[in-house]
């Protein structure tokens, strides 16, 4: 089937790539030139497991190709809308500036009969306002959310573990066709109204942003008790009906996804006089927030009261491993509050360094781990890279480091083995 994907961002590039790879003929369109340019040569413009293999062999087969010219789209049967909706500047609600003008923009190049599958995250009612635009240029809506996970948006895209479709079975039959290897393989597959399907990815969002900040709720009252939160997770975490996925207290989320989300649904509950209905995610969001000033907290009593002068390194830029995403990174959150404490901070980060460096040139960055730990008088892990919770020997960085201080923002490290090797070892909510 011929496709076109509008918006070649994140979702849109990795969309656009999936979809040829399993044998599709795809056009993304974005209009941003340089994107376009970087992506039309096989190359992915940001870190992604698993993308450039898929890109290059799209373009290489000529079943995947990029270009600023919307006009391209005249012709695919599906158009998805991938652009992206990010919080409004002065408010918590989404910004659908970047939908309104995909849509504007393809509308001359619809056909009857064409389906224009909205991937984008937005506010309930979104499409409902969208579908008369659409329906007078013959074409029908239908609400096609994305779940993915930056580090697996490839896996998730080809692979998911469902497939939603808001709006009319015709149309979500021709969304069965376009996802034809998940579908044959028992994928399951939920028709929905527009409504329901764009209630699904935020209502996913909230819920997962509401167990993190759940767990990191409990991991305040266990550091005034002497609990230990990472054995709470595990003991609740065997109650299938809660399970151990997102149990993990740290220094909390960020990202592109759930922090403007859960804000973005608040706004919209807001709009529909149904505030009290989620007001909960308000205390969800400053729960998240709060965490990442303990973090902080720690770095000042592991040493003792006193950060001015200090040197600290922060394992990890990213907002999580896998992944050069550095949108609301706890991780640079917390470099740069130590930064306004006087310390001396120096970052690491096997992928995020360069757009770190764009967003906070204040602080200083060293690609290479070691080289990052020297001297440091506090170490501390905000990004869960394997080569800092599993392949960072407490012994090989007690010979490194000026002082023996480590905060282990994510609760990723083995505390009896650095302990044993000299080290002061502080934990998100444990003893």
């Amino acid at each position: 089937m011929r496709l076109s994907v509008i918006g070649c961002g994140y979702l849109g590039a990795v969309h656009a790539a999936a979809m040829a790879s399993i044998g599709h003929e795809v056009v993304g369109i974005d209009v941003d030139p340089r994107k376009i340019d970087a992506l039309s040569r096989g190359e992915a413009p940001f870190f992604e497991p698993g993308l450039p293999e898929i890109l290059s062999a799209g373009v290489a087969s000529g079943r995947l190709r990029f270009t600023t010219d919307i006009a391209e789209a005249l012709g695919a049967k599906v158009h998805f809308i991938g652009v992206g909706t990010p919080q409004q500047k002065d408010g918590y609600a989404a910004d659908l500036t970047y939908v309104n003008a995909a849509v504007d923009a393809l509308l001359p190049y619809l056909s009857p009969g064409d389906i224009v599958a909205g991937k984008s995250t937005v506010p309930v009612g979104t499409a409902a306002s969208l579908t008369p635009r659409i329906d007078a240029a013959g074409a029908t809506l239908v609400w096609n959310p994305e779940f993915l996970r930056e580090g697996w948006a490839v896996q998730d895209t080809i692979d998911p573990d469902r497939l939603v479709v808001g709006g009319s079975a015709d149309a979500a039959d021709v969304l069965r066709e376009v996802y034809h290897p998940a579908v044959a393989k028992g994928t399951p597959f939920l028709v929905t109204d527009l409504a329901t399907a764009e209630l699904v990815k935020v209502a996913a969002n909230a819920f997962l942003a509401t167990k993190i900040s759940f767990i990191n709720a409990m991991a305040e009252i266990a550091e005034v008790t002497g609990a230990d939160v990472t054995q709470l997770a595990e003991a609740i975490g065997h109650d299938d009906r809660i399970g151990r996925k997102f149990l993990g207290a740290g220094i909390g989320f960020g990202g592109g996804c759930l922090p403007k989300d859960i804000r973005a649904f608040s706004a919209r509950a807001e709009e529909l006089g149904r505030g009290e209905s989620v007001a909960f995610l308000r205390e969800v969001d400053e729960i998240n927030l709060r965490r990442r000033e303990r973090a902080v907290q720690l770095v000042i009593e592991g040493l003792g009261g006193q950060v001015f002068e200090k040197k600290i390194t922060v394992l990890g830029a990213a907002f999580k491993p896998y992944s050069d995403d550095i949108r609301d990174s706890p991780a640079l959150d917390v470099a740069v509050r130590l930064h306004g404490l006087g310390a001396r901070v120096v970052v690491t980060d096997p992928e995020a360094i360069a757009n770190a460096q764009r967003v906070h040139p204040q602080l200083t960055y060293v690609a290479d781990r070691d080289e990052a730990i020297a001297d440091a008088d506090a170490i501390i892990l905000v990004t869960e890279w394997d080569e800092y919770r599993r392949e960072l020997a407490p012994e090989h960085a007690s010979t490194l480091t000026h002082g023996r201080v480590v905060i282990d923002g994510r609760n990723g490290l083995d505390p009896a083995a650095w302990r044993a090797a000299g080290w002061t070892y502080l934990g998100m909510g444990r003893p």
